[in-house]
């Protein structure tokens, strides 16, 4: 479905920042530079016109730039003369781009301001809703009411610091979408999740972890990266999800 020339070089673990930086030295030192004395004690040296205090300057300098150009923390992109995208989160040249930066609270939906990913109020109050939308649209029953816990702990007056609603806290715009009037309504909500679900599924070849992670981070930017964005909250949360997933099905 999507462009096969479309790479992702980003690590879920993520990669050390930043290049050692190298001097160059001239091959020619004066004679007694770094050499050994004749009691066999090593003498230190400096280049010719530096004293410490200019050395010690020098170093300040070096590590002030090495800060002021660690990249931040985001997506970074490069499309190179092949038309070959690239993304990656640690940048190694100059080349790539920040495309997307990456906020303190991720990309995807914050903690509830009504409840917390791990309150569970009656997690079988809604198994008729979940089981009538998962017959409805084709899901596993257990992939439904896993996501709802991950994302509302079953509390269907959820509300996220982004503006995400209800029992699968669905955003404005997504609600629209999904043709729901009434995102607290228990029932609206699931019907609308569920089935904007099923399109994410059709969307990445029903795979199970895109979907996920577009449930969470957005449908075009996992379109885009062709893999689950390089975000903690956003990793995190297809595991969680896929762990309770488990725990339902058994």
């Amino acid at each position: 479905m999507f462009r096969n020339n479309l790479r992702h070089l980003w690590s879920p673990t993520g990669i050390a920042r930043g290049t050692p930086l190298h001097a160059r030295v001239g091959q020619h030192l004066p004679t007694n530079a770094g050499t050994h004395s004749s009691t066999g004690k090593a003498r230190g040296f400096l280049l010719p016109g530096f004293t410490m205090n200019r050395l010690m300057v020098v170093i300040v300098i070096l590590c002030i730039v090495g800060f002021a150009s660690t990249p931040q923390a985001g997506i970074y992109r490069y499309e190179d003369e092949n038309g070959v995208i690239h993304f990656t989160n640690c940048p190694r040249d100059s080349k790539f781009k920040l495309y997307i930066r990456e906020k303190e609270d991720g990309p995807g939906r914050p903690n509830m301001t009504t409840t917390s990913y791990g309150t569970i109020r009656d997690s079988t109050a809604y198994d008729h809703l979940i089981s009538e939308c998962a017959e409805k649209y084709e899901i596993d029953f257990a992939l439904v009411k896993a996501i709802i816990r991950a994302e509302s702990g079953f509390n269907p007056h959820a509300v996220s610091k982004k503006g995400a609603k209800g029992l699968m806290q669905l955003m404005p715009d997504t609600a629209q979408r999904m043709n729901v009037s009434n995102v607290h309504n228990p029932r609206d909500n699931i019907d609308g999740g569920v089935r904007y679900f099923k399109y994410l599924l059709y969307l990445f070849n029903n795979d199970i972890r895109l979907s996920l992670a577009a449930y969470n981070a957005g449908e075009n930017l996992v379109a885009e990266l062709g893999s689950i964005p390089p975000y903690r909250e956003t990793i995190d949360y297809v595991h969680r999800v896929l762990y309770y997933y488990q725990y339902y099905r058994q």
